[in-house]
């Protein structure tokens, strides 16, 4: 296995999550992690904020 396949393999291994779509289409969502409300917030210069 080359390099370039080994980089791939581990690429496709981690989830990959739509930001839109965990916010359902707006600006906001909350994710949840023991226990603890974290918020996930689309900037409007399209950036992402996660703060608890």
């Amino acid at each position: 296995m080359n390099a370039i396949t080994e980089i791939t393999r581990l690429a496709e291994a981690i989830p990959l999550h739509d930001a839109v779509a965990l916010t359902e289409g707006g600006r906001e969502a909350r994710i949840l992690l023991n226990g603890m409300v974290y918020s996930l917030r689309i900037t409007r210069q399209g950036k992402l904020i996660l703060t608890k």
